[in-house]
């Protein structure tokens, strides 16, 4: 199952690719999770919609040829951060390349809210009428993780309980990406 990564962080450090690296690497047997460059992103103008940078359309068509989409967001300000919602903003025009697909949204934080201001934020987002992608419905099936500075060694995450609760949302996932 092919799946495009979109993580809203580009801190070097940064606990959220730390985290989509971990889920590439522990659902390999599953998942073929393909990393997105956003931060390569052009700032979206309305003006190059309908021809885009060649980078544009090279992370657009990833998107259109996955199979599901992993959204890792870290919370910026109580929020989604810029980056990630240019990288949005990009899929909601012309071809809408996010209309349908389902997508998976998970964060990491330092604190203590795991990211909820941002996931709830980033699910209101998801359902605008040039993007209407179907989100892995909340209910149980939030991966908000929290303490980040207690749960990843050496880059990845390492919490046994954190991984095998995030063992179970994969599951989740990989069964609604495949109801399609």
């Amino acid at each position: 199952m092919n799946i495009t990564a979109l993580v809203g962080s580009i801190r070097k450090d940064s606990y959220n690719m730390q985290l989509a690296k971990t889920m590439q690497e522990r659902y390999s047997d599953k998942l073929n999770i393909n990393i997105a460059d956003i931060g390569s992103l052009p700032f979206f103008a309305q003006d190059e919609e309908h021809n885009p940078p060649q980078i544009v359309q090279y992370f657009k068509d990833s998107i259109k040829n996955a199979d599901g989409v992993l959204i890792v967001t870290p919370e910026y300000n109580w929020s989604v951060p810029g980056v990630l919602k240019n990288a949005l903003d990009w899929t909601s025009r012309v071809d809408k390349v996010l209309i349908g697909k389902p997508v998976m949204v998970v964060g990491v934080t330092p604190g203590t809210a795991g990211t909820l201001r941002a996931q709830l934020h980033l699910r209101q987002i998801l359902s605008a009428p040039g993007i209407q992608a179907n989100v892995l419905a909340p209910g149980g099936n939030e991966v908000l993780i929290n303490f980040a500075g207690q749960k990843f060694d050496g880059g990845k995450l390492a919490d046994k309980d954190t991984l095998e609760f995030l063992d179970n949302k994969v599951k989740a996932f990989v069964d609604f990406v495949e109801s399609f």
